[in-house]
This record gives C-alpha cells, structure tokens and sequence, in this order.
C-alpha cells in the first residue's frame, strides 16, 4: 500500500486539486487561481508518474517506457486542448518549445550539475543520447520548414495548415515506428535492466488513482487556462514567457525530478535518457497530435508555423545538449552552461 511519502503526494495534490476549483468557480482573484492551478498540475503530474510506475512494475522494462511516454504528457495534453479551444495559439506554441527547453537545457543541466557536485565525472553510454538527437533534430526541422516557408514568402506559405498537418503525420509516423524498438526494451525510453522501484501497490490502487489523477488534470487544466488570461494580464506577463516558462514547467518539469535523482545517484545512463526523451516525446507525439486535433477541437488551428525566435531557440537547445552527451561524460560545470543557456533564452521572452 501507500508509504508516507506517497499519502503525502496524494493529499497534496487532492487538496490543490479542490483549492484550484474551489478559486475557479468562486471567481477569486485570477493570479491565485492561475498559481494554486499550476501547482495542482504538477502534483498531479507526480501523481500519474508514481502509478504509471507501479504498473510498469508489472510490465516489461520497454512496455513501461512506451507507458510512461503515453501517460506523462497527460497534463500537457489537456493544457494544450484547453488553451487551443481559448484561442491561445501562441501561449500552446511557446508551451511546447518550452516543455523541450525545460528538458533539454534546464533539466538535464540541474542533472548534470547535481551529480557532477556529488559523484564527479559521471560517465554514460552515448549511442542512445545520439539517437535521441538525431530524432530531436528531424523534430526541429519539422518546424523550420514551416517557418521559413512563412518567413520567405514561398508559395507554400499560402498552405501554412496542409504543409503543418504533413510535417505532424510524418513526425507521428517517426514516433510510431519508435514504438516496438521501444517495447523490445533495448531503446532508449528504458535502457536494458531497469527494473521501477515499487511499493507493492495493489494493481486496483494503480489503477484507480492513474484514473483519477487523469480526470483531476483535466479538470485542473481547464481552470488553469481559464485563470491564464487575466493572471498574465495581471502580471504584465507576455503570452510567449508565460508558455515558455510557467506552463511548460507546471505540466512537464516536476514529473523530470526523477532524472536528477538518478543522476545524484550516479545512474547516469538511465537519468540521461529519462530526461532527453521527455523532449522527445513531447517533439515527436504531443505536438503532432495537438496539430492534428485542432482540426477537429472547434477552437483556434495550431500550425507548426512558429516566431523565428522560438525555433532559433530550439534549435540551438537541440544542438547545444547532443553536443554535451555526445561523448558520454558529464561534469558539473556543463550543467552550469546548459541552466545557462535555458536563463538567457527565457530572458529573451521576458518582453514578449
């Protein structure tokens, strides 16, 4: 059953749960909403990666990769959904690249920095880090595509959406084929001998609070978006910082603790490609289906046409982090560069 520290996850993120609807329907003040929502989010976030866990520990270790690349974007999911019915296109946009940058720069970099303090030179096998970034890269070039065809004018600007939906499916083909390598357990989502670390949830627990932790998110997720504009309003917050930074880390960072952990643990193979296919996952399976659902969802169209800076942005975050474990070592003073890296293109957005 439940230890304490999972009783304490689960009230948690109940009761910020309740706080966010509470604050939502009363119509309270929209930067409280907007805050308590956030912090619900990632609970719940934390929530669904603790029982994804536990019904990993019953599946093989590739069956448990593909299960938490489906079920740990959840939050994302809804975020996306809601915000595309509101209109929000650039907040979904920014959000995404955002999520990516989280990974990629601050994440791996706090991972980095971490264990580089605690352990030294950490080594790691570098193939599957290479893989990942030869993938990451074809994701970026699905946006760069877009863009420059909008930014030079060419004729496939005039058919932004058709040449957005293309670029998804081929990105979700990429992702699909990824799958059954994935669930060989040799991929890698979940590097050959990883076994979840378990309590001894009884399948029934792990089932239902995934469940319930999947409806909360779409509830809190809701609430969340609709607290978004006036609490940036409030803020004087741009739509652009608002995606990057705070709603890319309410639904995506905290989930990614798990990969500092491992690194201050000196587990770095497994940490290292926990944190570099979050960004996947999200480049390569998030983004496409939010493309190809807001064809259906009523709400405003997400296209892959994005702001130069924003793909300049992933671009460099994408090269700059498979040169860093493209070697297979790591030191503390890479982590530095790449927190670094994540600060200043967050400054940039500052303004809008």
């Amino acid at each position: 059953m439940l230890n304490r520290k999972e009783w304490f996850s689960l009230a948690a993120a109940v009761a910020a749960s309740v706080a966010a609807g509470v604050l939502s329907h009363a119509h309270a003040n929209a930067v409280a909403a907007f805050v308590v929502s956030g912090v619900a989010l990632a609970l719940l976030a934390r929530l669904v990666g603790d029982a994804t866990e536990q019904l990993g520990g019953r599946l093989s270790a590739g069956a448990t990769g593909v299960l938490q690349s489906a079920l740990g974007n959840l939050p994302e999911l809804f975020v996306g959904i809601f915000s595309l019915r509101a209109g929000l296109v650039g907040v979904v946009q920014a959000a995404l690249v955002g999520s990516i940058l989280a990974n990629s720069l601050l994440v791996l970099g706090l991972a980095f920095l971490v264990g580089g303090l605690k352990n030294g030179t950490q080594r790691f096998s570098s193939e599957p880090p290479r893989m990942i970034a030869a993938l990451m890269l074809l994701a970026v070039s699905a946006l760069v595509v877009p863009t420059l065809a909008h930014t030079l004018r060419t004729p496939a600007d005039v058919h932004g959406d058709s040449l957005s939906v293309a670029c998804a499916a081929v990105l979700l083909l990429v992702f699909l084929l990824s799958i059954p390598v994935s669930l060989k357990g040799d991929s890698p989502s979940c590097p050959p001998g990883h076994t979840p670390e378990a309590s001894g949830w009884p399948l029934w627990l792990a089932i239902a609070l995934l469940t319930g932790a999947g409806v909360g998110a779409a509830f809190v997720s809701d609430w969340f978006v609709d607290a978004l504009t006036p609490a940036i309003r409030t803020l004087g917050l741009s739509q652009a910082f608002t995606g990057l930074v705070v709603v890319a880390i309410a639904g995506n960072a905290v989930e990614n603790v798990v990969g500092i952990q491992l690194a201050a643990r000196n587990q770095m193979d497994y940490a290292v490609s926990v944190i570099l296919n979050s960004s996947l996952q999200v480049a390569l399976g998030l983004g496409p289906v939010l493309v190809l659902l807001s064809l259906v969802l009523g709400g405003a169209h997400l296209t892959l046409v994005l702001p130069p800076l924003l793909v300049v942005a992933l671009a460099l975050a994408s090269l700059v982090s498979a040169f860093v474990v493209y070697d297979g070592e790591s030191i503390w003073l890479e982590g530095v560069a790449l927190i670094g890296l994540y600060a200043i293109i967050a400054a940039a957005f500052w303004w809008g």
